[in-house]
């Protein structure tokens, strides 16, 4: 696996890296991002930097060091970017059955225009971007980010959380794609409520990612 696109499709298809308390170096993915991604057993950091540069920084065997504040503030330097967040990376299958995917998708329009926060930061971060909305005003996204994987992002409004509706657009996303694909989200830990949404709508988690995007 030479490139950071290769590991991630291995992942799809449930091929990980080896869990031998190692590190890889791969190219940076895009000329818009950075990452340094962890696995069980195995860290990989995407990014124009030298290989030696990177041992240099992290002991042997150590899998905590690359995602901490020493290394990831290193890298930023090093390579000009910011630390976006550090999320965890939950992926999940296509809904295959076309009932389910009719079922899925019942009430989601797609919208033209996008002009909205969550949809503007989506623009920043992933190309051909699509967007639809429910009739809650609930938002779900897909587009081509880290690597050109297949990623989503939801918003629910305020006042229509803790209903459900979370998880129904995460399972939504999962129907919006093609039935041989797999899509990526990403998730801070601590938003408890979006984790749990994705967890019942069948993601399941596969890692951690610190992404690094331009100032």
């Amino acid at each position: 696996m030479t490139t950071l696109a290769d590991i991630l499709r291995g992942i799809e298809r449930g091929v990980f890296p080896a869990p031998d308390l190692s590190l890889t170096v791969v190219p940076a993915p895009s000329p818009r991002e950075a990452c340094v991604a962890a696995f069980t057993g195995h860290i990989v950091v995407a990014a124009d930097v030298d290989p030696a540069w990177v041992a240099a920084r992290v002991p042997p065997g150590d899998l905590s060091a690359p995602t901490n504040p020493p290394f990831l503030s290193a890298l930023e330097e090093r390579t000009g970017r910011r630390v976006n967040a550090i999320d965890a990376m939950l992926l999940a299958p296509a809904l295959t059955d076309p009932d389910e995917r009719s079922e899925a998708t019942a009430g989601l329009i797609e919208l033209a225009d996008h002009v909205h926060p969550r949809v503007e930061r989506a623009l920043r971060y992933r190309n051909d971007v699509r967007v639809y909305v429910d009739p809650y005003g609930g938002l779900v996204l897909t587009g081509r980010g880290l690597a050109d994987r297949l990623e989503c992002a939801l918003e629910v409004p305020e006042g229509s959380r803790g209903v459900g509706h979370g998880r129904r657009l995460a399972r939504a996303a999962r129907a919006l794609i093609p039935p041989d694909a797999h899509i990526w989200a990403q998730v801070t830990p601590g938003n408890a409520a979006s984790f749990r949404a994705f967890l019942a709508a069948g993601y399941q988690p596969v890692g951690s990612e610190a992404l690094l995007v331009d100032h």
